[in-house]
């Protein structure tokens, strides 16, 4: 079993990426906004009533992947690295797959913030995040969390042997997934 962690600010690009990656390696792709999404019609993610229904149910599909006979899955997310329960959470995740015998690969993204906000509006982006879809709003909670987190790593500080980082400013999806491919040999 293979899980690909995609990670990086939003609209670094993390599930154009995984879209790409998944056609090039038969990876299951589970962008994060697949639950977050899912459970906003009921409760917004910034509700407690939200945020452990979409913990929920990553939690559920993360176990029936891990023991499944699929080749593994795809996961995105936006990990605020000061934050130790982001911290807890990725390794929490990691543990379900790496307990069933899988192999975790790490994969960081990031890119200039003008690039970014021109993501954020793309098409593929809205037809996929019906919640990204009030661009000022996602525009406005993009800069408003560069004061708030720290959303790539420090040089050093993931430890990981399947682990990569990729500025991707200038890189197409089709790219950056291939060099994904390529060197965790997917």
């Amino acid at each position: 079993m293979k899980f690909v962690l995609i990670f990086g600010p939003q609209a670094v690009g993390k599930m154009t990426v995984g879209q790409e990656l998944a056609k090039l390696t038969g990876l299951k792709l589970f962008h994060n906004h697949m639950t977050i999404d899912l459970v906003n019609p009921f409760f917004n993610y910034g509700t407690q009533e939200g945020k452990r229904l979409v913990n929920l149910f990553r939690q559920e599909l993360f176990e029936e992947v891990s023991k499944s006979s699929l080749y593994g899955m795809i996961f995105t997310y936006v990990w605020a690295f000061d934050h130790q329960s982001d911290w807890d959470y990725v390794d929490k995740v990691c543990r379900i797959f790496e307990s069933k015998g899988g192999t975790v690969y790490f994969v960081e993204l990031e890119a200039d913030l003008e690039e970014r906000l021109e993501r954020n509006k793309s098409p593929n982006r809205l037809e996929h995040k019906p919640t990204k879809r009030n661009v000022e709003w996602s525009e406005r909670e993009l800069k408003e969390s560069l004061k708030t987190y720290r959303l790539n790593s420090h040089k050093g500080e993931i430890v990981r042997e399947e682990y990569i980082k990729i500025n991707n400013t200038n890189l197409s999806a089709e790219e950056v997934a291939k060099i994904i491919k390529d060197r965790f040999q997917l």
